[in-house]
């Protein structure tokens, strides 16, 4: 069954807060397959006063954070309801890829799919878009409740 989220409903499942939740609005989430999630990217976030002064272009590494938001969703929404309300880790990256930078302006629509799910660990593969063009690419992994 698909499921859209606002940001009311994505701050029950993501512990982050300004300024560094990087989801705006789910627009699909099919439990244990995928989700389509929305960063809208305004000229107002705080990492734009240094990159870069006169040529703001949103760092990459913040690109991947998103994804990974994206993807915590998906694995928490993947979880029993009796796990819920623990954190969702970052674990690793493999297979990052920047092809085009993202710029104020510029709506990045973050595709995430889940590779592999077990217990305590999910392997997702995501891609981060701009008018439907690719300007990212990551395989992420990620712990449920912590270190062990």
């Amino acid at each position: 069954m698909e499921k859209v989220f606002d940001i009311r409903a994505i701050m029950n499942y993501l512990p982050h807060r300004y300024p560094f939740i990087l989801i705006d609005r789910v627009l699909k989430l099919v439990s244990r397959e995928e989700i389509v999630a929305l960063k809208n990217v305004s000229m107002n976030e705080p990492f734009f006063q240094g990159h870069f002064p006169g040529t703001p272009i949103m760092p990459g590494v913040l690109i991947i954070e998103a994804l990974a938001q994206a993807g915590g969703i998906l694995a928490y929404e993947a979880l029993p309801a009796e796990t819920h309300g623990g954190v969702v880790y970052f674990m690793g990256m493999d297979k990052v890829r920047f092809r085009k930078p993202v710029v104020p302006g510029d709506q990045l629509i973050l595709e995430a799919r889940i590779l592999k799910f077990r217990r305590k660990v999910v392997k997702i593969s995501g891609v981060a878009k701009v008018d439907n063009s690719l300007v990212a690419e990551a395989e992420l992994m990620a712990s449920f409740g912590g270190p062990s």
